[in-house]
């Protein structure tokens, strides 16, 4: 953009706004505009040579993302879950299972913990999103009756909630306020 059409944008939004709220040029001399100049430049900061912006694929080796590995942590958690419930018995579906055990395993190994809540007795301490409270007449008190989304853990540091629906028992008076999710 030129100099010329940046004093003129300028110009046009002082002169579109009610002659009480224009605000004029400073009155400054040219000793006053060049004190200015020295203040500036003796308290702006040194020039200093900018840390370039990484770029995908610059990381070290060794570091993760991990929200990635969260994502796939639970996607691969949900396929065992999927399988485990529709299973047939078939060649397919067990050599399938063996292949997901096996990923489950390299994960673990590489110190990613994924946790399943089914059955868990809860609590509102616990550091799980609760979806919703259903009756349920099965159980005694508060249980995670399904969960939703696992607790995924890298290197024993929690980098995925998990959400869970709880179970509660018919006629049981709870407060939940703020924490119940």
């Amino acid at each position: 953009m030129s100099a010329a059409s940046t004093g003129w944008r300028a110009r046009w939004r002082q002169w579109r706004q009610p002659r009480a709220f224009r605000i004029g040029p400073p009155a400054w001399d040219a000793e006053q505009r060049r004190r200015l100049q020295a203040l500036v430049a003796q308290w702006a900061p040194p020039e200093q040579e900018t840390a370039p912006v990484p770029q995908p694929g610059d990381e070290e080796p060794g570091s993760l993302d991990e929200k990635a590995l969260a994502i796939a942590a639970t996607n691969l958690w949900r396929a065992r879950r999927r399988l485990d419930r529709d299973d047939d018995g078939s060649a397919s579906g067990r050599q399938l299972r063996k292949l997901l055990r096996s990923t489950g395993d390299a994960l673990a190994e590489a110190g990613i913990d994924v946790q399943d809540h089914d059955g868990l007795a809860f609590d509102s301490g616990f550091a799980l999103e609760a979806l919703a409270f259903e009756d349920d007449h099965s159980v005694a008190r508060e249980t995670v009756t399904e969960t939703v989304r696992p607790s995924v853990y890298l290197a024993g540091r929690r980098i995925q909630m998990g959400q869970v629906i709880v179970g509660q028992p018919v006629g049981a008076e709870t407060d939940r306020g703020a924490t119940g999710s």
